[in-house]
């Protein structure tokens, strides 16, 4: 008798979360239930992504549905080439979700949260230019940097932080992360951990509210369940697999929209681990030893391109860099140059050691693991011994490889910068290369497209030479919806996990 009760309030919260109001367990009419992972926090100060975060918050600028740069809480903008400063002019009548009025000091203190070593933000590389933020009045803010920054708009797209509410809180650990307070189009209702995040929308909203009334983010982080629920209506909305999608396709009361990215796949080598200090010579091996489009049309149903670099969806790609084409008889080649020989087990050893690496999957992730197996066993198949798992826990400085996932549809130096450069906040993979941090410094220190173009060019081909990833392919994204769901724009680039496509939910209506 004692488990009747948890079970009868289990039954209870199912049901609530699954937002029914009649038959069918079909959502509310006015009710958008999108399919979402989990979140232990939101955190958009510290942490690079994030699809809640432009619902809850606002940066100075923002991106339009061309990621382009636009207004957002900064109506208007100058830039200062004597000075190498940016001023803001800001909306003047912006409140937070708790009635307190938005100023130019709550920018000075994010961006400075941001900035601060000691409270490990993904985003600090973004801001590193930066020497001075003076509030010069409540709706006046200038940023003053140590060199040119031609990202820097798009960076300001950051979202801005309540002062009052986090100052002197820990920026990692703080509860207000639990319970976020922005400026954004929805606020916060209730969060269910585990089970729901319930935004209403913001009838204050500085841009004017929004036509759907509220939007839930059911977390639903099994793929297959995703598609369960699309088809059971329990859901307007959900990103799934091109598999997935294809019991949608041509469907009465379903939309399919098949959105590029920006988001690339591959194989990060951790330079951290001593593995590689010793074995940096096998990459370009692994590299060859990758039959790229075979993984992209198994896995994902060709819903993509294959992986050279990570550019290809920008306009500052350089097309004409070492490839490594899929050529089993070149990797053996490599290997054999580098001194590797065959052992009795059909594997290349040197000095005793086989040549092999455990690659590691984030977990929840089917796609990343079905590419990592696939490649796994394309690396056996020309003896390199690869081995997969799924750790609990993501060991970014232990870990021999990952398979990662990134990409940014914005400015080129948004994810290379920070990813590739030495000692940056996203470097993952330990990756150091003096020439790389040249190429990337001259490209974001120059508004000339001609310069970045020469510099983002030699970039690609320094990292194409010395790999810092074996790249797969780039995954598009494919969206299903509800016929009632109106305002999706179909036409934009998306970015890492498909992050993008409510960029415009204000627009969007539910019949």
């Amino acid at each position: 008798m004692k488990r009747t009760l948890p079970l009868m309030l289990a039954a209870l919260l199912l049901l609530g979360l699954t937002a029914c109001a009649g038959t069918g367990g079909r959502a509310d009419a006015g009710v958008l239930v999108y399919a979402s992972g989990d979140y232990t926090r939101i955190n958009p100060a510290m942490d690079e992504h994030g699809e809640i975060n432009i619902l809850l918050f606002n940066g100075l600028t923002a991106h339009d549905g061309g990621n382009q740069v636009i207004p957002g809480l900064a109506k208007a903008w100058e830039f200062d080439n004597e000075s190498c400063s940016y001023t803001f002019h800001l909306e003047e009548n912006v409140k937070w979700h708790d009635g307190e009025p938005f100023t130019a000091s709550d920018v000075k203190f994010t961006i400075e949260a941001i900035m601060d070593p000691e409270n490990g933000s993904e985003n600090a590389p973004n801001f590193e230019d930066v020497e001075e933020i003076t509030v010069v009045d409540g709706h006046t803010v200038t940023f003053r940097l140590s060199a040119p920054n031609v990202a820097f708009l798009d960076y300001m797209a950051m979202a801005v932080l309540p002062r009052h509410l986090l100052e002197g809180e820990n920026m990692q650990e703080s509860d207000f992360f639990r319970a976020p307070v922005g400026t954004g189009p929805y606020k916060l209702e209730s969060w269910d951990e585990g089970q729901a995040i319930t935004l209403v929308k913001n009838e204050e909203y500085f841009q004017g509210p929004a036509n759907i009334e509220k939007i839930i983010f059911k977390i639903v982080p099994d793929d297959n369940a995703k598609a369960v629920q699309m088809q059971s209506g329990e859901l307007t909305l959900a990103h799934l697999t091109p598999k997935d999608t294809q019991n949608f396709l041509e469907k009465d009361g379903f939309a399919v929209y098949e959105m590029k990215t920006s988001d690339y796949r591959g194989i990060l080598f951790n330079f951290q681990n001593p593995y590689w200090t010793e074995n940096r010579d096998l990459i370009p091996a692994v590299c060859c030893a990758i039959d790229r489009q075979a993984i992209l049309d198994a896995v994902v149903l060709g819903r993509g391109v294959t992986a050279y670099g990570p550019l290809q969806r920008n306009i500052y790609n350089n097309e004409n860099v070492e490839r490594y084409d899929y050529d089993p008889a070149r990797a053996r080649s490599i290997l054999e140059e580098a001194g590797f020989a065959l052992n009795a087990d059909g594997f290349y050893e040197r000095g005793g050691e086989e040549a092999g690496f455990v690659l590691s999957v984030g977990a929840g992730d089917q796609v990343r693991l079905d590419m990592a197996q696939a490649a796994a066993q394309q690396l056996q198949a020309v003896g390199i011994r690869c081995t997969v798992e799924v750790p609990a826990k993501v060991d970014w400085g232990g870990q021999m490889a990952y398979l990662i996932g990134w990409g940014s549809p914005f400015d080129a130096d948004d994810h290379t910068y920070k990813v590739f450069g030495t000692g940056k906040g996203a470097n993952y993979s330990g990756y150091s290369n003096p020439l790389v941090d040249q190429y990337l410094a001259e490209a974001r220190q120059s508004d000339d497209p001609a310069v970045r173009k020469e510099a983002y060019a030699n970039f690609q081909a320094v990292l194409a030479e010395d790999p810092a990833f074996a790249f797969i392919c780039y995954v598009d994204a494919d969206y299903v919806a509800s016929t009632r769901l109106k305002g999706i724009a179909p036409g934009t680039v998306l970015g890492h996990h498909g992050v993008g496509i409510f960029w415009n939910v204000t627009q969007w209506t539910l019949e």
